[in-house]
C-alpha cells in the first residue's frame, strides 16, 4: 500500500490548507490517481487496523439497497451513525444536552465528549428497539443504495443500476458503457450526505474486470481505506458472478484532503512499513452478488500495524 502513503506524503508537501463545510479545516489536493493490482493481493491497509468486517457489512448494505442504519447498527458497524444521530439531535424530537457542531466540539473536549457518547448510545438503543424511531431517524435518505439498485425513472419505475450493469458485462463485455453513478443532482439534498464516492466504470480485457472510481471528495485518514478495500471488494464479487479473473482497482479522486486534526495521527502512520497484503476469500457456494451474507467473505493473512484513533469529521 506504498500507493496510499505517497498520497499522505503529496497531500503534506503539496497541498493548500482550505476551510470546509465542518469547520475542522483541511489540507488538500485536487486531482490525484492511485492504481492497485488485485491479482498481488487484497489492498487492505496494512499500516494501521482497517476494520475489514464493517467494509463489508458496509458494501453488503448497499447491495441490498437499504439506507437505514439500523441494519447496519444490527450489524455492530457505526460507521453512519453520525449522520443519522445529528438528524435525531437537530429535531424537535431531542431533549437532551446541546449537540450544536459535536464532532467538532467532542474532538477538543474530552468531557463534552463523554457527554456525546452518552446520547449517541442512547440513540442506538432506540434504533434497535422502536421501528417508528428507526423510521424517522435511521434513515439516511435516498444514499447509496437506493441510487444503485433503486434510481428514479422519470416514468415513475426504479432502475436497478447495479443488476443491469451485471447483465451488460455478461453479455457485452466489451462495452464502454459499464458505469454506475451515485451522484443523483435531483436527489442530492435529500440525502444525509451527498455521495463521496460518486462514479464508477468497468473494464473487462483478456478475461479481466477492473473498475476505476471517481471520488469527489476524500477523506484521507479516515475514509480512503475504507473506500480502496469496499470497491476492490465490489470489483472481487462481480468479477467472481461474471467468470472473470480481477484485473485494477483504479481509484481517482477529486479535492483529496488531511483533515487538520488528522496530522498527528498521520505522521504515526508514514513511519510504519508495509506488510504483505492479505487474500480475500468468497465462499464458492455464492454464485449472485445479491445473495452474500458477513460470513460468505474473509480475509486471510491480515497482519497490520495496530489501530491509531481519529475524530470523524461530521
Amino acid at each position: 500500500m506504498e500507493q496510499y502513503l505517497t498520497l499522505c506524503k503529496h497531500i503534506q508537501e503539496t497541498g493548500v490548507m482550505k476551510g470546509d463545510r465542518t469547520g475542522t479545516g483541511t489540507k488538500s489536493v485536487f486531482g490525484y490517481q492511485m492504481r492497485f493490482d488485485l491479482s498481488k493481493g487484497f489492498p487492505l491497509l496494512t499500516t494501521k487496523k482497517t476494520a475489514f468486517r464493517l467494509v463489508v457489512s458496509e458494501l453488503l448494505w448497499f447491495l441490498k439497497g437499504d439506507t437505514n442504519v439500523k441494519t447496519l447498527i444490527e450489524n455492530n458497524n457505526h460507521i453512519w451513525d453520525e449522520w443519522a444521530f445529528e438528524k435525531w439531535v437537530k429535531s424537535e424530537s431531542y431533549q437532551g444536552p446541546d449537540m450544536t457542531n459535536f464532532g467538532v466540539r467532542a474532538a477538543k473536549d474530552l468531557a463534552f465528549k463523554a457527554i456525546v457518547d452518552e446520547q449517541m448510545e442512547i440513540f442506538c438503543s432506540k434504533i434497535l428497539a422502536d421501528e417508528q424511531f428507526a423510521s424517522d431517524f435511521g434513515d439516511l435518505g435516498p444514499v447509496y443504495g437506493r441510487q444503485w439498485r433503486s434510481w428514479p425513472a422519470k416514468d415513475g419505475a426504479t432502475i436497478d443500476q447495479l443488476q443491469n450493469l451485471i447483465e451488460q458485462i455478461k453479455v457485452n463485455p466489451n462495452s464502454r458503457r459499464h458505469i454506475i453513478t451515485a451522484w443523483n443532482p435531483a436527489e442530492v439534498d435529500e440525502m444525509a450526505l451527498p455521495p463521496c464516492h460518486t462514479f464508477m466504470q468497468f473494464y473487462v480485457a483478456e478475461g479481466k474486470l477492473s473498475c476505476q472510481l471517481y471520488q469527489r471528495s476524500a477523506d484521507v485518514f479516515l475514509g480512503v481505506p475504507f473506500n480502496i478495500a469496499s470497491y476492490a471488494l465490489l470489483t472481487h464479487l462481480i468479477a467472481k458472478e461474471c467468470h472473470l479473473e480481477v484485473g485494477e482497482f483504479v481509484h481517482t479522486l477529486g479535492d483529496a484532503h488531511l483533515y487538520v486534526n488528522h496530522m498527528d495521527q498521520v505522521e504515526t502512520q508514514l513511519k510504519r512499513t508495509p506488510r504483505e497484503l492479505p487474500t480475500l476469500i468468497l465462499s464458492a457456494e455464492k454464485e449472485s452478488i445479491f445473495d452474500y451474507e458477513l460470513e460468505d467473505i474473509a480475509i486471510e493473512g491480515y497482519d497490520p500495524h495496530p489501530r491509531i484513533k481519529a475524530p470523524i469529521a461530521v
